[in-house]
């Protein structure tokens, strides 16, 4: 007599969801960060996995019996995560390339944080403005829509059918180019104010040769870079809102690709 009621396919649809939940759900942004402990993440994958299995759920029968095939499954969890953390990571890698030029035009070139997104050295402009679009993100809810876009997959790509062809390679690199363009449409104010900043202290040293342009043009640029880097938040709020509004199209084309052809 079966006392707890143990049912075997319901504990492998269980773990199919968990593999899908814990590989794919935390390589996106925000959830991937090293800030976050690992046991908060740990609880978080078991939280999330319980509340969305009853409704989107894989049957038992994807769990395959050979180990080699499960591996070749995760790996392929694996690869879906990465091409939608990339997707959204695009943006952030964007904004820091802007604030990287802000940077080395303001003069901030020798003052470096850690980034908690990569865990590399980033500039003080970069890392600021990776703040505020992270708070930006957060707080106009774009960790829902990456969950949103991420239950989707369950629909489109069950485990272990995942299908990689050029049409998910085209999207990637019109989505790596936009990195460039966010990049100078962030930078770009802010550099032709500073590039004007400079031609009237190269007036100034012509017309006016004892003054000291150097210690004069120093903190002119800071107060200049920084008046007009306040007026770029709202440019870039609308930016990162824009790119949350299409977050479900986006993670639905990718998934569209990523999906099994049908025959």
């Amino acid at each position: 007599m079966d006392i707890f009621h143990y049912d075997p396919a319901s504990m492998l649809s269980l773990l199919l969801t968990l593999m899908r939940v814990s590989i794919v759900m935390f390589m996106l942004p925000i959830f991937s960060t090293n800030n976050i402990p690992v046991q908060v993440k740990a609880a978080a994958t078991l939280v999330l996995t319980l509340g969305i299995w009853p409704y989107l759920s894989f049957n038992a029968a994807y769990m395959p019996a050979h180990p080699f095939d499960v591996g070749i499954m995760i790996l392929g969890e694996l690869v879906m995560g990465l091409v939608l953390g990339m997707a959204v990571n695009f943006l952030f890698m964007g904004i820091q390339s802007g604030g990287e030029l802000l940077g080395f035009q303001m003069g901030f070139t020798m003052i470096h944080f850690a980034d908690p997104l990569s865990g590399n050295q980033t500039g003080a402009s970069s890392f600021f403005l990776w703040m505020v679009s992270s708070l930006v993100f957060l707080t106009l809810d774009g960790h829902l829509y990456m969950i949103k876009g991420f239950a989707g997959s369950f629909a489109l790509i069950p485990p272990g059918e995942l299908f990689l062809g050029r049409l998910v390679l085209d999207q990637v690199l019109s989505l790596s180019a936009q990195v460039f363009i966010l990049a100078l449409q962030i930078a770009a104010p802010v550099m032709v104010a500073l590039f004007l900043v400079e031609v009237t202290l190269a007036l100034m040293a012509r017309t006016s040769p004892q003054v000291h342009i150097m210690e004069f043009g120093f903190p002119l640029k800071i107060i200049v870079g920084f008046f007009f880097l306040g007026l770029l938040m709202s440019i870039m709020s609308e930016r990162i809102a824009e790119f949350i509004q299409g977050m479900d199209a986006l993670f639905g084309n990718l998934l569209r690709a990523m999906s099994p052809p049908k025959l």
